[in-house]
């Protein structure tokens, strides 16, 4: 399935019954909570759309990051589908609040190897931690597990200092990181180990993917995948949004949370 830029797709959008959205990079900035001007935008789309986001994030996550901000009167949040860990887990709004209606996790077996996988990686490729972290460097989200170089909360503490520590560690230790991701992926046979976000590798179960996501969302919604879009930061070879493709959603690349408003106010006007 061939990725559009919005410039170019404002038919495309026409007659799409649910608008699928990325979380991180795409709704919000990386690890950064969601920003007035897009909730705004996201309430006007509510009101006229049926919407899901799917990110490789905790539940915790997507509150701190995104749910908590969202004052909604109750029929637009029904309009609103939430599926953390890669649809691993799925969340709507019922009865005045939000209902996890099911959770797929990693077991304690799994962690355990999960863990020693990491170690071992770690003292073969002599990879040293940074000397300061802010967070777990290893974060079970039940669902998934995700390793995360500079600590899971180093944006939420620092803030854009964060951010840009991130873009330092990516730019001087990419290949380490995917020599990490592999040397994991030797040790788990049976499980999925992939590159995520900026710095972070995720461990899931086989097949945990984003056309994983879609097709979950196809089935626990009951819209066919013909009358979706998928808006995502990282649609590129490679990129975490780009298995989404597989499954023949219709695709618009982001650049970003600007870029994503911009292709909302699109899909309002078709």
């Amino acid at each position: 399935m061939k990725t559009h830029s919005p410039k170019k797709s404002a038919g495309s959008y026409s007659g799409k019954k649910l608008i699928v959205f990325d979380l991180d990079g795409t709704l919000t900035d990386s690890k950064t909570p969601i920003k007035a001007d897009m909730i705004a935008t996201i309430g006007k789309l509510l009101a006229k759309k049926r919407m899901a986001v799917i990110g490789g994030g905790s539940w915790k996550q997507f509150q701190w990051q995104f749910v908590k901000y969202l004052k909604y009167r109750r029929e637009l949040l029904e309009n609103l589908y939430l599926f953390p860990t890669t649809s691993m887990s799925f969340y709507r709004h019922q009865r005045g609040g939000w209902k996890n209606i099911y959770k797929k996790t990693i077991s304690a077996a799994e962690l355990k190897a999960i863990k020693k996988a990491f170690d071992t990686a770690y003292k073969k490729l002599g990879y040293e931690h940074p000397p300061k972290v802010y967070g777990e460097v290893l974060e079970n989200r039940e669902s998934q597990v995700t390793f995360s170089p500079l600590g899971q909360d180093v944006v939420t503490v620092l803030g854009k200092k964060g951010l840009r520590m991130k873009e330092e560690w990516r730019k001087k230790n990419e290949k380490m990181k995917v020599k990490i991701a592999n040397m994991v992926q030797k040790q788990l046979p049976n499980l999925e180990v992939r590159r995520g976000g900026i710095t972070s590798i995720d461990v899931t179960k086989k097949g945990i993917d984003k056309a994983y996501g879609v097709r979950k969302i196809e089935k626990t919604l009951h819209v066919p995948i013909k009358d979706m879009l998928f808006v995502g930061d990282a649609l590129y070879k490679g990129g975490n949004d780009a298995a989404a493709k597989k499954t023949g959603v219709r695709t618009v690349q982001t650049s970003g949370p600007k870029e994503t408003k911009k292709i909302i106010e699109s899909v309002l006007r078709n």
